[in-house]
């Protein structure tokens, strides 16, 4: 087994890597970024991923840092990273429909594909050098090199013929970082399908050159044609959210999407109780990642909001009724839950909350409000307004 290295669930843990990491995210993250020395190796990448993801640590937080130890031209590259998890999730959210397509898709291969050709390539079974390695790489660590997520999505695509949506729901399941926004997308753009006709292909000199050698597997698929789909909605504008009533008691709910509500509300007062939830999905290392995140979380909520705090397993609707009636509140606060399954699970509670006279209220970051109705086309038209909207943050 290979042992997860420095992946500590926590904002303090967070923090201090991003201060490790800031001083070297100019020169040595553009240069070295491409190269995959292995489980445990130095390299050049932040893995600040996990953090950022559960927001831990912001997007905010993290170009900030950058910012203020390099100029904008020195970190471009690694501000543009950052910026395209941001643009991932705002172009979900501008298409919710995609998300929904994928599932149907997921749960459709699930029944077509041949369970015993499916378990070959999820344990790294399949004799293709580099990807039974990655493979067995992220089931024990719940982490892969960028570079190497790519490589594994192309080689299960053009070369095994793999369903795409079964390959994005294995990363789901056992990536630490999984985002259904990057990770859907992700896969899609290597399929061909995100930017139509635009596919990425794996190939065993590319794999060489970036592993120093590690690996260079034979018998890659030569060519990947792009795969295709019906004609992708029109991006819709980004919904107005309701008010909370400060009048009103509030019970905090925070989920795995946004594990810093701190920083998101400004006043503390009228926060009569607090529950921190967990995740139910995902493999065994990703769920043991958000249960410690949780508690780390639960811990600071308290500490901050002065309540009483109390953690759940999964969004539970009974018992959020139940903590509502409590502490007295009248409705619930919440980080906003991009598309994905957090949302999924909230959207399937909300009658039963509505029929108890509990109202759910989600709040949506500045930042997210800020970059996400850029999303509208392709990341490069996104990436010329970087500059501005980073300007009226207050960086750059």
């Amino acid at each position: 087994m290979i042992a997860l290295d420095g992946f500590s669930p926590s904002r303090a843990a967070g923090l201090a890597r991003l201060a490790d990491f800031a001083p070297r995210a100019g020169r040595a993250y553009a240069e070295g970024r491409n190269s995959d020395a292995g489980p445990n190796a130095p390299g050049a990448v932040s893995r600040l991923s996990p953090y950022v993801r559960h927001r831990l640590i912001t997007e905010r937080e993290v170009a900030g840092a950058v910012l203020g130890a390099h100029s904008f031209a020195t970190c471009e590259k690694f501000v543009a990273e950052v910026l395209w998890r941001t643009y991932w999730k705002g172009w979900l959210e501008l298409r919710p429909g995609i998300w929904r397509r994928y599932c149907d898709e997921r749960d459709a291969a699930r029944e077509r594909v041949k369970p015993g050709v499916l378990a070959s390539a999820e344990t790294g079974a399949t004799g293709i050098e580099g990807f039974d390695h990655w493979a067995r790489e992220l089931v024990a660590t719940g982490y892969l090199h960028n570079h190497a997520r790519m490589w594994f999505a192309s080689i299960w695509i053009f070369t095994l013929r793999l369903p795409w949506t079964l390959g994005a729901d294995f990363f789901m399941r056992n990536l630490i970082d999984a985002d259904a926004a990057s990770n859907t997308l992700s896969w899609r753009w290597v399929a061909g399908l995100q930017t139509p006709g635009k596919t990425y292909l794996a190939t065993a000199d590319n794999i060489a050159r970036y592993t120093d050698g590690r690996f260079s597997p034979r018998g890659l698929a030569n060519t990947a044609i792009a795969l295709t789909e019906d004609p992708v909605p029109s991006p819709r504008p980004l919904p107005d959210l309701v008010t909370a009533d400060p009048a009103l008691p509030t019970l905090l709910l925070v989920t795995p999407d946004d594990f810093h509500p701190e920083s998101l509300f400004a006043s503390t007062r009228g926060v009569a109780g607090a529950v921190v939830v967990g995740s139910g999905a995902g493999g065994p290392l990703s769920r043991a990642f958000v249960a410690d995140a949780m508690a780390d979380t639960a811990a600071r909520v308290a500490a901050h909001f002065g309540c009483p705090t109390q953690r759940l397993a999964a969004l539970d609707a009974e018992a959020l009724i139940a903590a509502a009636a409590n502490t007295g509140a009248r409705q619930i606060v919440m980080p906003y839950a991009s598309i994905g399954p957090d949302a999924d699970a909230l959207a399937a509670l909300l009658p039963k909350l509505d029929a108890a006279g509990v109202r759910v209220v989600a709040v949506r970051r500045g930042w997210d409000s800020a970059f996400w109705p850029h999303a509208t086309k392709g990341f490069f038209a996104f990436k010329t307004q970087i500059p501005r909207l980073l300007a009226a943050e207050g960086l750059g």
